[in-house]
Parts: structure tokens; C-alpha cells; sequence
């Protein structure tokens, strides 16, 4: 897997994002940098690297908006990143920029799966095992024949990146009982108790955390608020610890780390994409394109199974 990686994205790029590719580098994985040349060449002389860097003059700002930025500024990293991938010369592309701009170049630029009714970001929550999130933030507001979709291709991701056999699969509502919930989420569940994968029917927000089921699916605007939601507890949770004196052991302090993972999914498009925190440093940098590089199959599984 050759890893194009938006090395202007984020907040402390390009000297993180850069650190974070040397580090994954290092492992074996095969990452381009794309960016300012000016900038990153430095970063890599102090580091000792000798990653390919592609010459970007532009960068798309976290404030832009993301279509006409994509649109207006072909020379920006994200969409230099974007087409790498569109013509082959990468497998994947990570960014830790604007989520709205990766969201663009990649439906834009390297284009919408056949058959995807829309693209969905597939977040893992920082759980134990871990488990996907989809949809965390793409599309706030959805069909039913959507979150069809966004089951189907959560169970893919859930198999092939995380090594999950037959995947069970829950819809995040207000209650567990059959019923409950919006029109939205009774009409999905006669979709989903039909479809060709483990359906368990409903799980509450405080199923999200205790892994109940492999992929849990809901809409943009609602996934988007519970994964934020996580993330603040596990911080929270965290600064206690902190503040007491006690630190947390390894392994709990692992499983509540987000950077831990690196980042989400974008599923549907026709390459790997995946989207890191805009705050990402070196380490979750390096996770984020780890967690590219196991995505190897999972377009083309998504296409067979739609």
C-alpha cells in the first residue's frame, strides 16, 4: 500500500505530519509526502528521511469552504493527495486537514463508488475491542436505504481493517425495545433485519463504549455528537487520573487513546481514505496511516458486496 499523505493538514503540520510519516516509514509502509517542498524539506533533512515528497504550492485552510477551496485551488495538498490516488500512484490518502475538503476532493476527485448512494465516514470508538462508528460526521441527514448502506460497508471495514469474523451490527436509537426511535430508524430496521449480515436490532448511547456490537450505525449529524461525546469522556476520565496522582494503566490508557487509532474511514469513494484529527500528532499521524495500510481489499469488497 503506497500511502499519499496531505502533509499540510492539521494543526501542527507540517513538522508532525512528517514525524508521523518518518515513524510509519520506519515499520515498512510505503507513504508519499505532498505538500510545500520548501517546508518539508528541512523537516526531512533533520529527521534523516528521504520519503518521496510531491511538490504542492497550496493548502486548503480549516475555515474554507471545502467544495469551492477544492475547486479553486487544484495546486492545494489535498488535492494534489487526491489525485495521486485517482491515477494510481497511491493506494490511500490520510489527512488530518479540513474534514470538509478531504470529504470533497476525495467524492470530487477520485469519485464515488458505483452503486453508493453516499460516502460515510466509518469511526472506530475508542473502545475495547474496538468497534465502528458510521456515519460520524459525512451526512447529517439520511434515508433509510442509507444506513442499509452504511451497515454494509461498516461490517466490511470492521472485517478486513480489524479482523472481525461475521461482524454484528446494531442501530444507535433511543431505546433497545423493536420500535423505538424516529421513522427513520423503524423504516431502516425493516431494511436491515433483510440484509445479508448480523443484524441485532437496536443499542442505546451506552452500548457505543462497552463494544455491544461490532458496527453501530446512525446518522451523520447523530454519530458525529456521540463520537465527540466519547472523546470528551475518555479525556475527562483521563485529567482525573491525572489530577489524583494515579495514573492509569497501561492497557486501559491504550483503549481510551483515540490517537490510538489515528483516525476514521471515509467508505464509498473509490480509493482508501482516511480522515486524522485536525489536533493529530507524529503518533496519531502514524496510526492514521497504519490504519490506511490495513484497508488493502476493502474497496473493492464494498463494490462485490453492493
Amino acid at each position: 500500500m503506497r500511502i499519499a499523505l496531505d502533509a499540510m493538514g492539521g494543526d501542527h503540520a507540517p513538522l508532525e505530519t512528517v514525524a508521523g510519516a518518518v515513524e510509519a516509514s520506519v515499520s515498512g509502509v510505503d507513504v508519499i509526502l505532498v505538500g510545500d517542498r520548501d517546508r518539508i524539506d528541512p523537516i526531512c533533512e533533520d529527521l534523516g528521511s528521504t520519503l518521496p515528497i510531491i511538490h504542492a504550492a497550496e493548502v486548503v485552510g480549516m475555515h474554507e469552504d471545502p467544495t469551492k477551496a477544492i475547486r479553486e485551488k487544484p495546486d492545494s495538498s489535498i488535492s494534489v493527495a487526491a489525485r495521486l490516488v485517482r491515477d494510481g500512484d497511491a493506494d490511500a490518502l490520510v489527512s488530518a486537514g479540513s474534514t470538509g475538503a478531504a470529504l470533497a476532493a476525495s467524492a470530487i476527485t477520485i469519485g464515488r463508488m458505483e452503486g453508493v448512494l453516499r460516502p460515510a465516514v466509518a469511526a472506530v470508538i475508542p473502545s475495547t475491542p474496538p468497534s465502528i462508528l458510521i456515519d460520524a460526521g459525512a451526512n447529517p441527514a439520511v434515508g433509510p436505504k442509507h444506513l442499509l448502506q452504511f451497515a454494509l460497508m461498516g461490517t466490511v471495514v470492521s472485517e478486513i481493517a480489524f479482523g472481525v469474523a461475521d461482524p454484528t451490527v446494531g442501530l444507535l436509537s433511543i431505546g433497545t425495545e423493536p420500535g423505538k426511535g424516529r421513522a427513520l430508524e423503524r423504516l431502516a430496521t425493516e431494511l436491515l433485519e433483510q440484509a445479508p449480515f448480523r443484524f441485532v436490532g437496536n443499542v442505546e448511547g451506552r452500548d457505543l463504549a462497552a463494544s455491544t456490537v461490532n458496527v453501530v450505525v446512525t446518522d451523520g449529524f447523530t454519530g458525529n455528537v456521540a463520537l465527540k461525546v466519547l472523546e470528551g469522556a475518555t479525556d475527562w476520565i483521563g485529567a482525573l487520573a491525572k489530577r489524583a496522582g494515579r495514573p492509569l494503566p497501561e492497557e486501559i490508557a491504550r483503549a481510551l487513546d483515540y490517537e490510538s487509532t489515528g483516525g476514521a474511514h471515509l467508505v464509498g469513494v473509490k480509493g482508501v481514505v482516511v480522515i486524522a484529527h485536525g489536533s493529530s500528532s507524529r503518533v496519531a499521524i502514524r496510526n492514521a496511516i497504519h490504519l490506511a495500510a490495513t484497508a488493502e481489499g476493502v474497496v473493492s469488497e464494498i463494490g462485490r458486496r453492493l
